[in-house]
């Protein structure tokens, strides 16, 4: 079995290597990225990503990241543009091609065609001597000293820098489109993620029963409502109003309270002023709410108008927690 500090030692190694390099771009950024992000934001058309081998699977997470991003992108792998795909780039496309040596066949056949299309050509390249850099209309210097790989063959710290200079590319154009988080659950729709940024309130008390009894109803009746309702809870109304709630909890401890319980009603035991959320509030901040206040239910109101009860167990189902 190989030693684990030997096996800490190469990885620390490999990390040491690759953070390093990505820390050098900073430093090999230039006007040429301004002027890319500019065009970019400033084109009516869509952004076409294009490598091949290892270059080709970052210019894909690139395309990935535009994309949820608000920066309309597609991937074109470049040994198929030359192959039919080429019809993939439109009139008003902006064309990023990703090349460590900037002179692999594929690249050197495609980019003519690019130029006879008229499309923009933004080259992220580690050789700023190769074809690439010399063809492209703006060029992103990804240079890296060696690979984290021992032969310094395996794509590996140049991967990664061309993987954060398209993360740069990326959040510069969010930032400038004035992209929110708002903006970003439109593209997320699906899984916890895209729940915690629209999710509503109002998206669950939908789907829950309304359990509510009168201020006077007896207490027999108000757990057969909490009951049947299966949320622990019932709001207390008076004159179609709540005044108070009942739960679980003020069962138990009126019957630690009480020997005879017979003639009671819901006024003798609920809780006044309960903790209440509008209907309009992300269920991730009703969530935080209910941790806050160390509690299981709110009542839900739109306007001042009881509209149902959030328990915790829905945020768990909807996999906000």
């Amino acid at each position: 079995m190989s030693d684990i500090q030997s096996i800490l030692s190469i990885a620390k190694r490999t990390l040491e290597i690759e953070s390093k390099a990505i820390g050098n771009l900073i430093e090999l950024l230039d006007d040429q990225f301004a002027h890319a992000v500019q065009y970019i934001l400033e084109s009516q058309g869509r952004v076409v990503v294009s490598g091949v081998g290892k270059s080709a699977i970052i210019a894909s997470k690139i395309v990935a990241t535009l994309n949820s991003t608000g920066t309309p992108a597609i991937f074109m792998h470049a040994a198929d543009a030359i192959h039919g795909d080429l019809g993939t780039i439109q009139k008003n496309d902006v064309v990023i091609c990703l090349s460590k040596s900037g002179n692999t066949p594929e690249i050197k056949a495609l980019l003519p065609l690019i130029k006879i299309g008229k499309n923009k050509l933004i080259g992220i390249t580690g050789n700023m001597d190769s074809v690439l850099a010399k063809q492209a209309d703006f060029v992103l210097n990804t240079f890296v000293e060696k690979e984290a790989c021992p032969n310094n063959l395996a794509p590996t710290t140049s991967t990664s820098a061309q993987m954060a200079m398209g993360d740069a590319l990326a959040i510069c154009l969010l930032e400038l489109k004035g992209f929110s988080s708002s903006d970003f659950a439109k593209y997320h729709p699906g899984g916890a993620l895209g729940k915690k940024l629209y999710l509503r309130v109002a998206d669950i008390v939908v789907n829950n029963e309304k359990p509510q009894v009168d201020i006077h109803t007896s207490v027999k009746e108000v757990i057969v409502e909490i009951s049947s309702k299966m949320l622990g809870v019932t709001a207390v109304m008076e004159n179609n109003k709540v005044v108070g709630i009942v739960t679980d909890g003020d069962i138990r401890r009126m019957l630690s309270k009480y020997d005879n319980i017979s003639g009671l009603t819901a006024k003798d035991i609920m809780t006044s002023n309960p903790k209440t959320v509008d209907v309009e509030t992300l269920a991730i901040n009703a969530l935080k709410l209910l941790q806050e206040k160390s509690i299981s239910q709110l009542l839900a109101f739109e306007g001042e108008t009881y509209a149902g009860v959030v328990h915790i167990h829905n945020l768990i189902n909807e996999g906000i927690l």
